[in-house]
């Protein structure tokens, strides 16, 4: 038991890590010809210079990915708080269930902020340009992935 909760609590960990990553890197498209990359935040090209003005087209989606991005940073750090304080107070026998639903948001936060960025942003036919996904993007996918399961183990999991 205390294995599994070791691997649970390093798992938290790494997906808070991964998704302060893969919000804050701007490497969500990266251009075929290697000229640069393109984030939530900003444009880089392969010299380095990071300008402030955005590729994409529709602004008022890529503000919600970013909301929803920021989102679940909070409510992934919010669950692991709460799961530690749940390690330490709780009575045996009970159930992480606090925990695990702020965890089940936070994995919501990042369904609706990766699928508004895959719907307007990732299909590169529509953008007219050669390019493929970025490490972020798909760290993000992982994230996703990630959050379902710790929330699902939370709300099974029992204090032993």
């Amino acid at each position: 038991m205390l294995v599994l909760l070791a691997s649970i609590f390093v798992v938290h960990i790494a997906t808070v890590i991964m998704l302060f990553v893969s919000t804050i890197a701007n490497v969500w498209m990266v251009s075929d010809a290697g000229t640069g990359s393109t984030g939530l935040w900003k444009n880089c090209t392969s010299f380095g210079d990071c300008g402030e003005i955005l590729l994409y087209s529709g602004e008022d989606a890529l503000k919600a990915v970013q909301a929803f991005m920021i989102l679940s940073i909070i409510f992934c750090v919010i669950s692991l708080v709460i799961f530690v304080f749940q390690l330490f107070t709780m009575e045996k026998g009970n159930c992480f269930f606090l925990s695990g639903a702020t965890m089940l948001v936070c994995w919501l936060c990042i369904l609706v902020g990766a699928s508004i960025y895959t719907h307007h942003y990732a299909n590169p036919e529509i953008q007219n340009m050669d390019s493929h996904h970025g490490y972020s993007f798909i760290l993000t996918w992982i994230c996703f992935c990630f959050s379902f399961i710790i929330g699902i183990l939370y709300l099974v999991l029992r204090k032993k």
